[in-house]
Formats: structure tokens, C-alpha cells, sequence
């Protein structure tokens, strides 16, 4: 439904969660995993164009925090530990058993230097990697302003030329360190941090190839093409283009695909208790406290970059890749129909989105806009449109606290009339007309489409408010 291809397990040093990784998987291809035949869920509600659960693929990686000291500080570092088999990973799991307690959280925490941390990794298997997670979040990552490094040579010391790569996290995203050119020889990548399964996808990285766990580790080492990944030249590319012009034939990292970094929660500097959100040129101009109370401030992610920066922004390095801001399909449903991201209208709305166009990630980057628009609501269309562009209002994160984006300004949503939500008075009178709903469900159970190359859905496997997306009937008929 998301349209993602290959998933990180994440969590596999907890005991439970192993058990089920070993349970559940089974070796595919190239060192990636399946779900066995059996744990294989029904795929009547995989949109057109989207991956079967058979086709989706897993790999073996863990999420560690290390909290030791060196150089008379703290150090408080997130790492992210691939694995290619079964067995690195129990044999892994058994020497960090020895060390500390990995029962406990999904995420253990060790008392272990990173560079240690590498060294047991690779000792374990040649062919694992390590990537700083979200690298300058300020109280747990390896750049962060409370517990890490200047550099990654000071953190990894001999391993270093071992990392390729670094996870920038939600709160910054690839222009951003690219200001600092000590980070030119890393590969940037942007994983989802996921919470809860609705986070999937919230960032991802793009390659071109068939999937498989050694290429893409290669793909990784080799990074992006500079100014040349941008095909088209800029920021943002086509993403028609990158797909097409730009096609080697070859196994590749593409770029990524990003929150906006100012709805991370650690954008900006601040204080929550007082609601104080600062930016850097503020911070400096209180020394470091708080205007309310006097509290030191947290200082955010902008920055310490800014504090790190050696060049000024707008320079892509030669490993460089492009990025595309994106918010989550659901929260651009809820701005559009003017409701919560969690409200029934807005989940059956997200579901007859994906039944009409496919999983949400093309979706969001890739389709083509006007096609959209033949069959979207136009309060829709401008809402995507704008996402894409960066037309945006934003209260950047601080301090723990996560941004908003706002797409349309007060009474902005009046323009669309008739468009404030993704139900007209004549499909919602409808859902409780039997003539109707016979019409759309007649009596072989499946459900009539305007759209005849999108594959029906049983409607008995649905859920209430998916049957309520599949009787709306808000997209104009084709």
C-alpha cells in the first residue's frame, strides 16, 4: 500500500522479535528475506501497480543506542546494524549478549563505543554495515549538539573509511549537510524512523536495480552522481526524468525522499516547557537561555549545522543525490477535507486514493500531476501540487516538539467550493440508498469500478471505513 519494495526488520537483538524474524522468514535473493507462504497476508487490498506481499522483500537490521564516555564527555550515539544472513545476525546478538542487556528494548542500550560497536559487527561478518542514525538529532547521534562528535573520524578513529554512509534524520535533509563538506565523502540516506506502522515510508531512499542486500550495500558505497544525479539540473528533479534519461541499466542509489526538515522534531533551537522556539541568530543573542524562564536552550539541528557548515548552501558534492520534500498522503487529506489525520473520513478517503492510483508513494512523488487531476477533486490536485513545489506554510520543530505544515491559509479552502471535503452531498445521500449500493455491490460480491483497469476488491475483506471509501464515489468518473 505504501509502495515500498524492501523493508528494514529493525529490532532483530530483541529476543521476541528475533523469534519471529526466524519464524517468519525466509531467505529470497541476493541476501534479502520473504514472509514464508504461510504468514503471507491476503493481497485484495494491494492497489493496481503496487507489490504483492509476496513480492516485498526484508533486511536484517537493528537500531543501537551506545552511551559510554570519551574524551572526559558523554557520548550518546543511535547506530544502524545491517546484517546479510541469519547467522551473522544470531552470532552478533550473541557477542553483544556478553556485553550488555539487549532483552529489554527493541533498541538496546549498551555501554559501548561505537567504534567497538563497528569493529564487533565487522568481526562478526565482513559483509555487515554500520550507518550513524539520524546524525545530528542533539541528545542521542554522532554530530548532535549535547553528546556527539565534531566529525565522524573522531567517533570511528582507524574504522572510519568502514562508514559510507549516514542517516540524516527528520529534522535535516540532504541540502542541509551538504554545507558541510567534511560529510562529501558520505552517501546520505533518509530512513523512516518507524513508530508505529502508519510511519512507513515517511522517508525513504530510492535505487534503481533489481532489489538485493550486496548491491545495494555497493550502491551505497558508491553514492549518488553529484550534480549529474539531477539529470535535468536542481533540487528537485522530475522524477519522470530520473527514471528515464538518466537509466544505466546498472544497480544504483537514486536519493531520497524527505520530510520537511522544519517539521522534524529538532529543527530549531528552544525550550518546550515555554513554548520558546528560536533560531540560531536568536540563540546567540541570549546566550544560549531561554527568553521565559533562563533554561538552557536545546539547540536544534539547523544549528548545529550552521555551527559545523564550511560553504554555503545551494552546493551539491560530487556523491550528492537528490531529495524530494514530501508530507504523508494522510495529512494532505485531512488539510483538504479540514479533519484529523486519525477520522474515518479521512482513512476512506486515503484507501479510494490508492484503489484509483495505485500505493501512495507514486502518488505523492512520481505520478504525473495532470493525470491526477482527471479524476481528483481540484481542492486535491492544488493541495499535491503545492507539497510538490514547497508552497508551504511551516512552524518548525524544536526541542522535541514536531512542526506543522500548513498547506491553505485561513479561509484559503473557501476558493474550492463545493471541494471542502472528498464527499459531494449526492455521493454521500447514496451510501444509504439499497438501489445504490446493489448498483455498486451487486450480487456477485464485486464491486463495480468507473476505472476498468483498476482490479476489484472483495468487499467482504474490507473494513468499515474502506467500504465507505469504495462508495463515496468523490473522484470524477473517468
Amino acid at each position: 500500500m505504501k509502495g515500498l519494495r524492501v523493508i528494514g526488520t529493525g529490532d532483530f537483538t530483541h529476543p521476541e522479535w528475533n523469534r519471529e524474524i526466524i519464524e517468519m522468514l525466509v531467505e529470497a535473493e541476493n541476501g534479502l528475506f520473504r514472509l514464508k507462504k504461510q504468514f503471507l497476508p491476503d493481497n485484495s487490498l494491494v492497489p493496481p501497480e503496487g507489490f504483492g506481499p509476496e513480492e516485498v522483500r526484508f533486511v536484517l537490521n537493528v537500531e543501537i543506542s551506545s552511551i559510554y564516555k570519551r574524551d572526559g564527555a558523554v557520548r550518546k550515539i543511535h547506530s544502524l546494524i545491517f546484517m546479510p544472513d541469519l547467522q551473522s545476525m544470531s552470532s552478533f546478538n550473541s557477542r553483544l549478549e556478553r556485553i550488555g542487556n539487549i532483552r529489554s528494548d527493541g533498541r538496546p542500550i549498551l555501554g559501548l563505543d561505537c567504534r567497538d560497536l563497528l569493529e564487533i559487527a565487522l568481526e562478526t561478518s565482513a559483509d555487515s554495515f554500520l550507518v550513524p542514525a539520524h546524525v545530528w538529532t542533539p541528545w542521542f547521534s554522532i554530530l548532535g549538539s549535547k553528546s556527539g562528535f565534531d566529525s565522524i573520524e573522531e567517533c570511528f578513529g582507524d574504522l572510519t573509511p568502514h562508514i559510507f554512509a549516514l542517516e540524516t534524520g527528520l529534522s535535516s535533509d540532504p541540502p542541509m549537510n551538504f554545507m558541510v563538506s567534511s560529510l562529501d565523502r558520505y552517501t546520505l540516506i533518509s530512513n523512516s524512523d518507524t513508530h508505529s506502522p502508519s510511519k512507513l515510508g515517511r522517508e525513504a531512499n530510492i535505487f534503481e536495480g533489481e532489489p538485493g542486500y550486496f548491491w545495494m550495500r555497493d550502491a551505497l558505497r558508491a553514492g549518488g552522481g553529484g550534480t549529474q544525479g539531477f539529470c535535468e539540473g536542481g533540487l528537485s528533479p522530475d522524477p519522470a526524468k530520473i527514471g528515464a534519461s538518466c537509466s544505466t541499466g546498472s544497480n544504483r542509489f537514486l536519493g531520497t525522499i524527505e520530510f520537511f526538515p522544519e517539521e522534524g522534531k529538532y529543527h530549531l533551537d528552544g525550550h518546550r516547557k515555554c513554548c520558546s522556539r528560536l533560531e540560531p541568530a536568536e540563540t546567540e543573542r541570549l546566550g544560549g537561555r531561554c527568553p521565559v524562564c533562563g533554561h538552557a536552550i536545546t539547540i536544534g539541528v539547523m544549528n548545529r549545522v550552521n555551527r559545523l557548515a564550511d560553504r554555503p548552501p545551494g552546493i551539491v558534492p560530487q556523491r550528492g543525490a537528490p531529495s524530494w520534500r514530501l508530507l504523508p498522503l494522510v495529512e494532505i487529506v485531512a488539510q483538504v477535507m479540514g479533519v484529523g489525520p486519525q477520522s474515518k473520513k479521512v482513512t476512506g478517503a486515503y484507501m479510494e486514493l490508492l484503489r484509483r492510483f495505485g500505493p501512495e508513494l507514486p502518488i505523492l512523488w512520481s505520478h504525473p500531476i495532470e493525470k491526477i487531476a482527471g479524476h481528483a477533486p481540484p481542492i486535491f490536485v492544488e493541495a499535491l501540487r503545492r507539497v510538490r513545489n514547497g508552497e508551504v506554510s511551516i512552524k518548525a520543530g524544536f526541542d522535541g516538539e514536531y512542526g506543522t505544515v500548513q498547506l491553505f491559509n485561513p479561509g484559503e479552502r473557501d476558493r474550492f467550493s463545493g471541494q471542502e471535503t472528498f464527499f459531494s452531498a449526492d455521493t454521500a445521500g447514496s451510501r444509504k440508498n439499497p438501489d445504490r449500493m446493489a448498483e455498486r455491490f451487486p450480487k456477485d460480491g464485486v464491486p463495480k469500478s468507473s476505472m476498468s483497469e483498476t482490479p476489484p476488491i472483495r468487499p467482504s475483506l474490507l473494513n468499515d471505513e474502506q467500504l465507505e471509501a469504495l462508495n463515496t464515489g468523490w473522484i470524477a468518473p473517468s
